[in-house]
């Protein structure tokens, strides 16, 4: 069984800020196949969902980024799963507005959630789809720029942003990692220019 987990943090305050991008791609998946994340289990909101033929759980765990590792490990004890089961959807604040990078394997970055999922399953070896939240501007604060609520500009954008985050994750669970990686890193090279022009 795959999971597909988007990271943030729970409460109305954080809804529409840059951190929660992984919850929002994760609404968008259930939006497209038809269910609600109503359901609480191992730490999480979450919905089990048939695609082709397959099935598989979007998660959304709701420990607060910094513990997002207790609540994928559950999962692990919970499934039976592994870190080969893994999609893990995040913001990331080193890549331009917009942009969509997908990894197998890697550092965290500084991302607090990828770190306490890398600490709590004992590998960096798992597919994660970056959504770069970097403005062009230089931040003075980082942190709060990624908690506070996205501005005007930014939210114009979002629906075709998390199109994008949505459609990685699929043809991930569809074609494969590798294949979606091909797909999308190669087209996001040249969506930079574009993606990196939203302000903060």
């Amino acid at each position: 069984m795959k999971l597909v987990v988007g990271l943030g943090n729970p409460g109305a305050e954080y809804k529409h800020s840059p951190h929660n991008m992984g919850f929002a791609a994760v609404d968008r998946l259930a939006q497209r196949h038809g269910v609600r994340l109503d359901r609480k289990r191992a730490h999480s909101l979450c919905a089990r969902v048939g695609m082709d033929d397959q099935q598989f759980w979007l998660i959304q765990p709701q420990t607060f980024m910094n513990l997002s590792g207790a609540a994928v490990r559950e999962w692990f004890r919970k499934e039976g799963c592994g870190p080969a089961d893994l999609v893990v959807l995040a913001d990331e604040l080193d890549l331009p507005w917009g942009t969509i990078q997908i990894r197998q394997r890697g550092s965290s970055a500084g991302h607090h959630g990828l770190e306490s999922i890398m600490e709590a399953i004992g590998t960096k070896e798992f597919v994660r789809v970056r959504m770069g939240v970097s403005p062009e501007v230089v931040l003075e604060d980082p942190v709060a720029y990624l908690l506070r609520p996205m501005r005007r500009q930014q939210r114009e954008g979002m629906d075709e942003f998390v199109d994008r985050a949505a459609d990685a994750a699929e043809m991930i669970l569809r074609q494969g990692a590798a294949k979606a990686m091909n797909h999308f890193n190669r087209r996001e090279r040249g969506h930079e220019g574009k993606a990196g022009s939203t302000p903060a």
